[in-house]
């Protein structure tokens, strides 16, 4: 009798190789590191910081108006007494929510039509890529301000704004893609195995498409927040009192004459690094799921 010892199941393989693969990235490239950490920090603020913020970033306190950074107050406060840092701190969570709400939406969208107009093409393809086209030639702010003025400003007309806006990067850049290796060899073999259309498409052509995704969604994370906290600078966004980085900041800009800096500088500083962030998650990302890399 044969006895068999050790690990023989393949999925633990693959998911030990992707730990190994992705801390050996990580270990190359301290950049990417920093990335992962502070995006992680975004990440852990989002899910606890409103119950670990020392104030109730929505209660006033007429005592403490338009305090200065002190211990105290970390960031100091705002005309209605609210303490700065417990807002800022608060607002990560929708901010987040929000961007990456719309960038999942976008990029199921966004994918699906790029894939179906790179692999079959003709009128099809004409067709939807004249519609991106159409979308792409207007400013894509102004674009997402005039959804969001006609549908009206909440959360969830910020997120659709905002994923119909990036739609067309995600659908060219896969259209491109799948359009290279349509006719590649390894799709000429899967058909002579049997394998359907929609089959080669997903399981063999769309994940070669990911790694120059990763960067696209990186850059839209931050491109989102932006555009999430442009809107609420203008008055077309999340309204007040709801803790929000471009609220903050707009509210912020009238004071600094008068010599109360902190109130915009602080959440400036915070939506800044946050989209610096994402902005270097990129290439982390796509050496992570690029399978030229895993050598």
């Amino acid at each position: 009798m044969t006895v068999f010892s050790g690990n023989t199941d393949p999925g633990a393989d693959n998911t030990s190789n992707s730990i190994t693969h992705i801390l050996y990235i990580m270990k190359e490239n301290p950049v990417t590191l920093i990335a992962f950490a502070l995006f992680g920090f975004y990440v852990l603020s989002a899910l606890f910081g409103q119950q670990l913020v020392p104030y109730d970033p929505l209660a006033s306190d007429s005592e403490n108006v338009l305090q200065p950074p002190s211990l105290q107050h970390w960031f100091g406060t705002d005309p209605l007494g609210r303490d700065v840092f417990s807002r800022v701190i608060s607002a990560t969570r929708l901010d987040l929510l929000i961007a990456v709400s719309a960038v999942a939406i976008s990029f199921v969208v966004g994918s699906f039509l790029g894939s179906v107009a790179g692999y079959w093409g003709g009128k099809l393809d004409i067709i939807l890529s004249r519609t991106l086209d159409t979308i792409m030639a207007f400013p894509i702010f102004v674009l997402a301000m005039g959804i969001v003025a006609a549908l009206g400003n909440t959360v969830e007309n910020i997120v659709y704004a905002t994923a119909i806006i990036n739609v067309p990067f995600y659908a060219r850049l896969v259209r491109a893609e799948v359009n290279i290796r349509r006719n590649a060899g390894f799709v000429q073999s899967a058909k002579l195995s049997g394998n359907s259309d929609i089959r080669i498409l997903a399981l063999h052509i769309f994940p070669n498409t990911l790694p120059p995704m990763m960067v696209q969604i990186s850059l839209n994370l931050g491109w989102a927040i932006l555009n999430a906290a442009g809107l609420s600078f203008i008055g077309l966004g999340v309204r007040p009192p709801t803790p929000e980085w471009g609220i903050m900041v707009a509210e912020g800009a009238n004071f600094i004459v008068s010599g109360e800096w902190w109130l915009a500088v602080f959440p400036g500083l915070w939506l800044m690094l946050a989209v610096f962030t994402f902005n270097l998650l990129g290439d982390g990302l796509r050496d992570m799921v690029d399978p030229r890399q895993r050598t």
